[in-house]
């Protein structure tokens, strides 16, 4: 009961102190904890195979000495940290190495400040008694998926498989969001880049044409106008945007996981020309991944089916797992409900199928996977080579066609002249 005793004052009266200490392989590792005194810190260091080098309190937490932590600007827990930690710990539990200990040498090499704490959080649990799983089950930033899978692999006594899976788990979506994101990075640059174009256009050049044109006394093209009008509101249209893209972001931030957003927008979505199919793509990826994943590392078909719709990210697809898990629990096939969704294409349904009745789903789902993962690079390649061009023709149009509107009025004069 010591390290419960240890463990309570973390909230309440415990002091927080650092340390140094050195590992088996002679090693300097750091980190933090949250206990009475030098002396259990010590006492938690010896027992956790590391030997103290030096320990100090930290400053306290008041003045200068406060830590300032901005919820916006702090540095979360990425797919990528997850799937580097989660290696290590399949890697030093298949060597042998306490559960305990591992948890601790990962937690203080990681270089992610929260992922850090966390650890050192679950290293506490774990050494009271909790299980792993439960003890990781506790914090929010741990995808659903990771605890399922980690709780099969300790109730059936392959912890190690289990997080080997789930490292393999989180590469792979790593590198799907990597390729998502690379195809995407382009787009958004060119868009941003003509946004201030044409901003830099409407608060800078505008305005010295205008004077220009108030010489002139005539009329001005209805395009030039147009211009002319929009520059002269700039100084309220410019904040009045700024402030409601904000708004609206919040607000999309704070309802997009609901219920009734996901039902109407994901769906939507997957009609949306060009981006759609490739949304489709990572949806049954990322279902049939996981699916595959975790039944091979023990999770009950009917509870992986629950959870790898929620972590598909799409509320069809998660809908369909829900069809297909009662479909199970009745006693039917899984290809049956998917063959009533559009989303899934005929490939996906025979594969599944086949797998049925050769009693070897996983092994099917793992080559789904892996061909849609082929086929989303493939899509995201085609479709940066394809956007290139047409966002250039796009900025070309806007920008040249401010510019033609600028000197419509200029060219009106000449023909007049002539």
């Amino acid at each position: 009961m010591a390290g419960a005793t240890a463990k309570a004052p973390t909230r309440n009266g415990g002091k927080d102190f650092e340390y140094r200490a050195r590992n088996a392989q002679g090693r300097i590792v750091r980190g933090s904890f949250d206990l009475p005194n030098e002396s259990a810190v010590a006492t938690r260091l010896i027992g956790m195979g590391l030997s103290p080098v030096s320990i100090s309190e930290k400053a306290g937490g008041t003045g200068f000495n406060r830590e300032i932590s901005l919820g916006f600007l702090s540095k979360g827990i990425k797919t990528t940290d997850l799937a580097v930690a989660t290696r290590q710990l399949a890697t030093m539990t298949n060597s042998g190495l306490a559960l305990l200990r591992a948890v601790s040498v990962v937690g203080d090499q990681t270089e992610n400040d929260k992922l850090r704490e966390l650890l050192q959080d679950v290293a506490r649990d774990i050494e009271i008694g909790n299980s792993f799983s439960d003890s990781l089950a506790k914090h929010k930033e741990i995808p659903l998926i990771m605890v399922s899978m980690l709780r099969a692999g300790e109730a059936g006594g392959f912890l190690d498989i289990a997080l080997a899976a789930v490292a393999t788990t989180f590469e792979k979506e790593a590198k799907l969001k990597a390729t998502i994101k690379s195809a995407m990075t382009y787009p958004a640059a060119v868009l941003g880049i003509a946004v201030i174009a044409v901003i830099a256009m409407l608060l800078f050049i505008v305005p010295v044409f205008k004077k220009m044109f108030e010489g002139f006394g005539k009329s001005l093209p209805l395009p030039t106008q147009i211009l002319v009008t929009i520059s002269d509101n700039m100084i309220w249209l410019l904040p009045t945007g700024i402030v409601l893209i904000v708004a609206l972001s919040s607000l999309w931030r704070a309802k997009k996981d609901t219920e009734g957003v996901r039902r109407v927008v994901h769906p939507l979505l997957l009609k949306v020309p060009i981006f759609g199919p490739l949304m489709g793509k990572v949806a049954i990826s990322r279902f049939a991944r996981n699916l595959a994943n975790m039944t091979q590392a023990g999770v009950p078909l009917l509870r992986a089916l629950q959870i790898v719709g929620q972590a598909s990210g799409n509320w069809v697809i998660e809908q369909t797992a829900l069809r297909v898990a009662e479909s199970v629990r009745l006693g039917g096939s899984m290809a049956e409900p998917l063959a009533e969704e559009k989303i899934f294409p005929a490939m996906v349904v025979q594969m599944v199928a086949v797998g049925e009745e050769s009693g070897s789903v996983d092994v099917m789902l793992g080559k789904v996977a892996d061909f849609y993962d082929d086929e989303i690079e493939a899509t995201s390649a085609a479709l940066t080579s394809l956007i290139e061009p047409l966002l250039i023709c796009v900025l070309g149009v806007v920008v040249g066609g401010m510019v033609v509107a600028l000197y419509m009025p200029i060219f009106s004069i000449a023909s007049a002249v002539h």
